[in-house]
């Protein structure tokens, strides 16, 4: 990974030192010279920038380097060195993410710490946010995890216990609770930090409905063990009623405006993390980063009679790639090395390097198209009232969010793909898109998982989450896909590091899950784990 381009004046060292565990569950910072949350050395408020801004740098990174991978966006085929969309993925990379989403989390309790103990309830607020964000990562790639005695180092816990996913869950839905409580009373911020927040300008309103659509997306995931009480009082289904019914107190993202965008004014150290002078042109095309069958087949209308021949295109893809010929085509995603060598992929689009790579890109952690697809399915399953008539509302809001933000993400660097109304209802009443032409409420599921797959692109690891929890879209698994008996990861294993440091409680949370240390053990909130 490059490294992160967010410093601040040193800030990296003083977060470093602040840890009270270190990056990881495995180790303790020793240092006796460290700044402490009692030292009141630190105001909380200098730890936010890098919070943020080095976030959403490595989530971008990681829809790139992993996700689109993993899930069939991309295939780098060019050379060995990476293998990823083979399942070549092994411990080295099971700790690089464990350790990089637990140094966020960890620098963002320090930050609740200081907060709490200087009275920045705004922080605080914002924190639990953020470590809700971290954590729900965490245990969506891991599984179980250490949640309720996680980043207690100090307090003699060196070796904390895994809490089941259920158990995890629960305890982020209380957190996002407490925060929300927390903005609902309008706390004081300081002028001069609102500064600071690349995203809201720390505007409590805009915060709380991150916190509250977040917590939709944590209701949506655990949806099909809709019995799991989340609150100690409503289930999953009857919180996420409670959530659209009652505006008031659980406000939402309700347009475009209030996505959790971080934006970047490309100067140093403010520049997204794939500025332009961080990575080449070849970075993201000469025999590298190809889009597959399985993008181009969900994007693009073809003849019946040649597949040369393009009869229409979601105008989304060309923001996100640059086709090769006069037609859009795409490489195998796990393509055998005598495919690739035999230029199976000679002429397939590659991601377009002048639309993503910018020093000024903005970066996502959610948006409002994602509400909207999880209200979409919450109303065809039952989980809110209305049925198949609000699902088609909220399904085409959807659509008309994702293409209007992909629009305005493109079109100042290139007007031509500016995506109009006109432009949005073709879509809508394309074959790629039509609510009607799905006949059954089981082709509307599929409908509403398709195009969610495609709208939560270079969004983290929301689309390998997704796919777990649902299986759509249907893809096809590669023949070169050797590396993990061609079974499209299930999970990350726990690091070695883990393994030997916590041995007896992530031997309990294994046995729990039902499985080995591998990338076969399904996650509780799978489809496969509940039809298991």
């Amino acid at each position: 990974m490059k490294k992160m381009n967010i410093y601040f004046c040193g800030l990296a060292a003083c977060m470093l030192a602040m840890a009270s565990c270190t990056d990881n569950f495995d180790e303790t910072n020793t240092n006796p010279n460290k700044i402490t949350v009692s030292s009141g050395k630190l105001e909380a408020s200098a730890m936010f920038e890098q919070t943020l801004y080095g976030s959403a740098n490595f989530f971008t990174y990681y829809s790139w380097f992993w996700c689109d991978e993993l899930i069939q966006h991309t295939a780098h085929t060019g050379g060995t060195t990476r293998q990823e969309h083979r399942y070549f993925i092994g411990d080295q990379n099971w700790k690089a993410l464990w350790n990089t989403y637990l140094r966020y989390a960890s620098n963002d309790v320090n930050m609740i710490k200081l907060a709490e103990a200087q009275g920045a309830s705004y922080l605080q607020a914002v924190g639990l946010t953020m470590k809700v964000l971290f954590m729900s990562n965490l245990t969506d790639i891991y599984g179980d995890i250490p949640y309720k005695e996680a980043f207690m180092a100090e307090e003699g816990i060196k070796q904390p216990v895994f809490d089941s996913q259920e158990n995890v869950y629960q305890q982020m839905c209380a957190e996002l609770e407490e925060a929300n409580r927390i903005y609902a009373s309008k706390p004081y911020v300081e002028e001069k930090n609102r500064k600071l927040d690349g995203m809201y300008n720390f505007d409590m309103t805009k915060w709380q409905k991150f916190n509250n659509s977040l917590y939709l997306r944590l209701l949506c995931r655990i949806s099909g063990r809709k019995e799991t009480i989340v609150d100690g009082t409503h289930n999953v289904a009857q919180k996420i009623t409670e959530i659209v019914h009652s505006q008031e107190t659980y406000p939402i993202f309700e347009g475009n405006e209030d996505n959790a965008t971080v934006h970047y004014t490309g100067i140093a150290p403010y520049t997204s993390e794939f500025d332009n002078a961080n990575y080449t042109e070849s970075s993201f095309t000469t025999g590298s980063y190809k889009l597959t069958e399985q993008m181009i087949k969900m994007m693009v209308i073809k003849d019946a009679t040649n597949t040369k021949v393009d009869l229409y295109t979601d105008p989304r893809l060309p923001i996100i790639g640059r086709k090769k010929r006069e037609y859009w085509a795409g490489t195998i995603a796990g393509a055998t090395m005598g495919e690739e060598s035999n230029n199976g992929d000679k002429n397939a689009a590659y991601l377009n390097y002048k639309l993503l790579c910018r020093n000024n890109c903005d970066e996502w952690f959610m948006d409002y198209a994602e509400v909207e697809f999880i209200l979409a399915e919450a109303a065809l399953k039952g989980l809110i009232p209305g049925g198949e008539t609000v699902a088609k509302t909220h399904y085409e809001k959807a659509i008309t969010a994702s293409l209007q933000k992909w629009s305005d993400f493109a079109s100042p660097v290139d007007p031509t793909l500016a995506i109009t109304t006109e432009g949005i209802q073709t879509f809508l009443n394309s074959g790629l898109a039509s609510w009607d032409q799905a006949n059954t409420q089981e082709a509307k599921c599929e409908l509403i998982g398709n195009q969610k797959y495609l709208a939560l692109f270079w969004t983290g690891m929301e689309d390998w989450h997704e796919y777990r929890r649902t299986e759509y879209p249907k893809l096809t698994i590669g023949s070169g896909c050797v590396y993990n008996d061609m079974i499209l990861p299930t999970r990350f294993a726990y690091p070695s590091t883990t393994i030997a440091t916590n041995r007896v409680h992530a031997d309990e949370a294994l046995q729990r899950m039902g499985g080995e240390n591998d990338m076969k053990t399904p996650v509780w909130w799978s489809k496969k784990a509940i039809e298991k």
